[in-house]
């Protein structure tokens, strides 16, 4: 029986997995651009030249990184029994959106998503294994 909790942001992920072997964490990194506007060509005649900000391209782009982020991201769950997504972000909700729409099975899998701050790698598989311990007492 494996439990898995992820705590992923936009730069990667920590896929920790608790069961009968004990606990194993693992980590995904994104290739996900980060996104600077320059703003400002030096200029300050009105009406000078401008920046031209590709915005639609760069959010199209942004959109396939992070498609292919969850597409590596999902295949270290298709042994899982129960699955629980944290982050700092909306990276946990873009991926249980992501995972309804392609792949369902695994989808009905996620108990919980939960927004947390950034933490220690040790607090994070703290929290999964205390998770999953009140989830199996019923306290849930």
């Amino acid at each position: 029986m494996n439990n898995i909790g992820i705590w992923m942001d936009r730069e990667k992920a920590y896929v920790i997995t608790t069961g009968v072997e004990g606990e194993q964490m693992l980590t995904v990194f994104s290739e996900i651009e980060e996104y600077n506007i320059h703003g400002g060509s030096g200029t300050r005649i009105k009406g000078g030249p401008q920046d031209v900000v590709q915005d639609s391209k760069y959010l199209e782009r942004e959109k396939h990184q992070f498609k292919e982020y969850f597409k590596k991201l999902t295949v270290y769950l298709k042994e899982a029994n129960v699955i629980v997504l944290y982050g700092p972000a909306e990276a946990a909700e873009k991926f249980q959106k992501y995972l309804t729409k392609y792949n369902k099975g695994i989808a009905d899998k996620i108990k919980d998503v939960i927004r947390v701050d950034s933490m220690t790698k040790n607090q994070m598989t703290a929290l999964v294994r205390n998770y999953f311990k009140k989830s199996s007492e019923g306290v849930f």
